[in-house]
């Protein structure tokens, strides 16, 4: 659990204080086994790339990460145009929050539906304005708003005990299947790597041949 000083601002600490209540009046689901080999998929998954594409990348991030800011912004383009759009690979997007400010942000991405994609991409190009902010609620309703989103649909949206057991559930199995415990983690074909990758880095590790 994070420790937060008396000095921390007031809509931090209330954001903090709200998203623990929720989780601890919810129980963890946890996911598969530890003799899990096979990715089993989850509702949440968000899969970028044609269906029967012939190469899997699995990303796990942290909206707040400014690690994954980066790889969003410099890599994920061409990730997106040579591989994805191509059909060499398929990407499924999984949240990997850090923080209570990274849940409540994949919530409200999760909750607008098919514009997850979207907020993904808005959330991470103006992570330096929310990530940080005083009020960290009211920063996240800004960006929603943009996205069509209002206030009141995010409040709904940070009480939907359903979806914080899902996100839950899917991050203690990612630490279990594969050993994920930092942001950016990639699972390539099969083999897990961590920190950011190269474009480069990603195309050596796909099946030979695809």
């Amino acid at each position: 659990m994070t420790l937060h000083s008396a000095a921390e601002p007031l809509g931090r600490l209330r954001l903090n204080r709200f998203l623990r209540v929720l989780a601890l009046a919810v129980p963890l689901l946890w996911g598969a086994g530890a003799g899990a080999v096979e990715d089993k998929g989850w509702p949440l998954d968000v899969t970028l790339g044609k269906a029967d594409a012939p190469n899997v990348i699995i990303e796990y991030f942290s909206l707040t990460c400014p690690h994954c800011a980066r790889f969003e912004a410099e890599v994920f383009p061409k990730v997106k145009s040579d591989l994805l759009d191509t059909g060499k690979a398929k990407m499924i997007l999984r949240d990997f929050p850090l923080d209570d400010v990274a849940l409540a942000a994949a919530m409200v991405a999760h909750c607008s539906g098919d514009k997850y994609p979207a907020f993904v991409d808005a959330f991470f190009k103006t992570q330096a304005s929310w990530g940080m902010a005083k009020d960290p609620l009211a920063a996240i309703k800004t960006i929603a708003l943009l996205g069509g989103m209002g206030g009141s649909s995010v409040d709904a949206c940070l009480a939907n005990n359903d979806m914080i057991q899902q996100i839950n559930a899917r991050k203690n199995d990612a630490t279990k299947t594969y050993k994920v415990d930092a942001t950016p983690t990639f699972v390539v074909d099969g083999q897990v790597v961590a920190g950011e990758q190269s474009f480069d880095q990603i195309v050596a590790l796909l099946k030979p041949g695809n």
